[in-house]
């Protein structure tokens, strides 16, 4: 399966619904599931995960899977990936409203991630423990080594990911990268430059 490059406005408001993002995040994660054992996942009703399925499906997003009986359908994650071409959705107000969304969500996934892992923490092994944390840098870059940063770190995590492959240690990591441009509050500048100013 190739990776979703989201380009459309509809497609990407298709997926800022929370309960449709977290689903499509749990198929990619644990692979193929009918609407019922969503529903116990997420603690609502099958006809609730059932229309959200479908929302998903019409976008192409998520697909049926190989059933195991007659009985119910399974469904999976369509593509290992999604992410939206943020140039194109960015030319309209509803596209940088969409996006917005979409970062809000990944935002409460981090923070249901941290929240988890603290939760369980004394019950890890201490080189868990260890390797498990967050990172803060600022850097100086161009935004063409932003995008090659991005690269790299993809290509890292899937040569790690190979290498890993018969470890029996290894275990679901999830991770998180965001680059953005540092914006000053209005008269940051200024302040700044009559300091350095003063010091001269």
């Amino acid at each position: 399966m190739a990776d979703r490059i989201i380009t459309e406005v509809d497609e990407l408001k298709a997926v800022t619904h929370p309960l449709r993002v977290r689903m499509l995040a749990a198929l990619r994660a644990d692979g193929p599931a009918t609407a019922t054992e969503l529903a116990r996942r997420f603690d609502t009703d099958t006809g609730t995960t059932s229309y959200h399925l479908r929302k998903l499906a019409r976008h192409g997003f998520v697909e049926e899977a190989e059933q195991r009986d007659g009985r119910e359908r399974r469904w999976q994650a369509s593509h290992p990936t999604t992410s939206w071409d943020t140039a194109a959705l960015s030319t309209s107000a509803e596209g940088r409203a969409a996006i917005s969304v979409m970062r809000q969500h990944q935002m409460a996934s981090l923070q249901r991630t941290i929240t988890a892992y603290e939760t369980a923490q004394t019950d890890l092994p201490p080189e868990w423990v260890a390797a498990a944390g967050m990172s803060d840098l600022p850097a100086r870059l161009a935004p063409r080594s932003l995008h090659e940063l991005e690269r790299r770190i993809v290509a890292a995590i899937e040569e790690l990911e190979a290498a890993d492959a018969d470890d029996p240690e290894a275990r679901r990591v999830l991770l998180h990268f965001g680059g953005f441009p540092r914006i000053d509050p209005p008269g940051w500048a200024d302040v700044a430059d009559a300091d350095s100013a003063e010091e001269s």
